[in-house]
């Protein structure tokens, strides 16, 4: 379980630079931000409201998330959610001046509570399995009750398809697609597998589908349903 406690407060780095709250906000989205962005006492409560506040977020979304991971315990649980509000806690205060007030202050900061777990849940799941980086089907793909000549020339083109993967992709490229568009592995699971990053993998399979895309228009072939962009 995570260590974060009022009392460790006073250690959380004050997001830089300070900056006032801006005037076209609600009053109470300026009062969190007057309190985050005061000295002392009343910095320490607004913190330890607001990860009150976040903590309530991340167990609503494990709550939410449970019946799809019934091989996790209650406690195992109740420390996914400490550590997804601690996490979040400190992307809120480092992107304070991030804060234009679309939405009210809450609003905005539960968001981030509500993504750190989901993330440690997905990450969670994928505990102790190993990444498939060949596609375990290509049955996803087919459409059931063509005609014969139609389920014939599908079964061409996915077929031009796998030779292109394995042929135009780099190892890396194909291996990305493979296991973010093929095989349903969550890019948060993923980027920790290879030790990279979300954007990194994101570009990765962009390159890779523009590659392929840009492979068979040169054979006169249109798979665009099969590499659409998520």
């Amino acid at each position: 379980m995570s260590a974060l406690h009022t009392a460790t407060v006073p250690s959380v780095e004050r997001a830089a630079p300070v900056v006032a709250a801006q005037p076209s906000l609600d009053p109470d989205s300026r009062e969190w931000l007057d309190g985050l962005r005061a000295d002392g006492s009343a910095r320490q409560e607004a913190i330890a409201r607001l990860h009150a506040l976040l903590l309530r977020a991340a167990r609503f979304e494990v709550a939410r998330r449970r019946p799809t991971l019934p091989h996790l315990r209650g406690n195992e649980l109740d420390d996914i959610a400490t550590e997804a509000a601690d996490d979040a806690l400190m992307s809120v205060l480092r992107r304070l001046d991030d804060f234009r007030g679309a939405s009210r202050f809450t609003t905005w900061a539960y968001k981030f509570a509500l993504l750190e777990a989901a993330v440690k849940l997905r990450k969670r799941s994928w505990q102790g399995r190993e990444v498939p980086l060949e596609p375990e089907t290509w049955s996803m793909f087919s459409s059931a009750g063509l005609e014969p000549e139609a389920e014939a020339e599908q079964g061409e083109l996915l077929e031009t398809l796998q030779s292109a993967i394995a042929e135009v992709l780099t190892p890396h490229q194909r291996r990305v697609l493979v296991a973010l568009a093929l095989n349903g592995v969550p890019i948060d699971v993923l980027a920790e597998r290879l030790n990279t990053n979300r954007g990194a993998l994101y570009k990765t399979l962009h390159d890779a589908r523009r590659k392929l895309r840009n492979h068979l228009h040169e054979r006169g072939l249109a798979l665009d349903d099969y590499l659409e962009d998520n």
